[in-house]
């Protein structure tokens, strides 16, 4: 079992569901917890609540230049504070790629903004965030990288075509990133998540066919599943069980695999998707 007492831990995505989540949860357990998200007002709004191991800093997950700076200011920040536990290091021990954003539509009615905004988030971000704690996780030969991935990582569904092809990307970073760590022989960890839809208010709207197969799943859940797969360094969590399914049946003909997903009624789990409120 790691313990979190003392470590310094980066989550993206932080203001809001399953990030604002394990971000009070990995404060509760000793940690100092940098938070980046874009929305200042619900970063402030969480830092009220919190103690001093908690800083925001506002970042614009789909820009690298902020992304930068933001990782520079957290650098400053460590040199600056002295562990509150003691027994603290000062360089990032927990890397969490949450941050996420979704729209939904044909895709031939989705606008190159949305495109383009929706890979550099979902994806072109953590490309920036692991450069920016690699090589000092290297060096010091330890760390943990998470990737908050997605069922829809394993299955295209309609009317999510940018979501998922986003998500399916994560698939491979994620098993470029452990290929290329293996390789180093660095004792550094990495945890893939992949849930079903969670009802944080991102995927407001959508349905599922069978709950008791492919429930919409509870955030508290999901962030203590997600917090004791970090915990005991779980490699891979995926949520519920029977995505796991998705692999074997990738094997059958195309027509069977489209049959399938139709019964199950993830081709039509996006027709009455309403997400959260656009600023």
């Amino acid at each position: 079992m790691i313990t979190f007492s003392g470590k310094n831990v980066v989550i993206t995505g932080a203001a809001s569901g399953i990030g604002r989540r394990l971000s009070e949860m990995f404060e509760d357990a000793g940690s100092r917890v940098f938070a980046l998200d874009i929305d200042e007002s619900g970063l402030s709004t969480l830092a009220k609540t919190r103690s001093n191991r908690f800083f925001p800093v506002p970042c614009d997950l789909s820009s690298e230049r902020s992304i930068v700076e933001a990782f520079q200011k957290v650098s400053l920040a460590l040199q600056q504070s002295d562990s509150p536990t003691g027994n603290g290091s000062s360089s990032i021990d927990i890397l969490i790629n949450n941050a996420g954003i979704v729209y939904s539509g044909q895709i031939e009615d989705h606008t190159s903004d949305e495109i383009e905004r929706t890979f550099a988030i979902n994806v072109i971000s953590h490309f920036y965030t692991l450069q920016a704690v690699l090589p000092e996780m290297k060096r010091n030969n330890s760390g943990h990288i998470v990737t908050i991935a997605s069922a829809a990582s394993f299955v295209g569904t309609p009317k999510l075509s940018a979501y998922s092809a986003s998500k399916f990307a994560l698939i491979g970073l994620e098993d470029s990133l452990r290929g290329e760590i293996k390789a180093s022989g660095k004792q550094i960890r990495t945890t893939l998540v992949a849930p079903y839809f969670v009802n944080t208010g991102m995927f407001d709207g959508v349905r599922t066919r069978f709950s008791w197969l492919l429930p919409i799943l509870d955030q508290e859940y999901v962030c203590k599943r997600i917090f004791k797969a970090i915990q005991k360094g779980k490699k891979r969590l995926i949520m519920p069980r029977f995505v796991y399914t998705v692999f074997p049946l990738r094997l059958h003909p195309v027509s069977q695999f489209d049959w399938l997903a139709e019964f199950f009624g993830i081709t039509r789990s996006m027709t009455h998707f309403k997400g959260r409120p656009r600023e």
